[in-house]
């Protein structure tokens, strides 16, 4: 079986205002992600996970009432 794959955000540091990447995350049965987007400019882009991490996630009220779900924390696979 397949897993799914969903959009979630990633927070990038080192920058003046909060700001949000979104990115592709595979969805493990454990209820966690797996990051699979690659950074494609890691110089410019400082991504708080990066790709291949296993993340818990959250659902975030962005500016503008729009929401996604948010990598908040390191997991584990299982």
């Amino acid at each position: 079986m397949t897993n799914k794959i969903v959009q979630i955000y990633v927070f990038l540091e080192d920058e003046d205002v909060d700001v949000w990447r979104p990115v592709e995350a595979e969805l493990l049965p454990s209820g966690a992600y797996r990051i699979i987007s690659e950074n494609a400019d890691p110089d410019i882009d400082t991504w708080q996970f990066t790709t291949g991490q296993i993340v818990k996630c959250v659902t975030k009220t962005f500016e503008g009432g729009s929401k996604g779900l948010v990598a908040v924390q390191e997991a584990s696979a299982s």
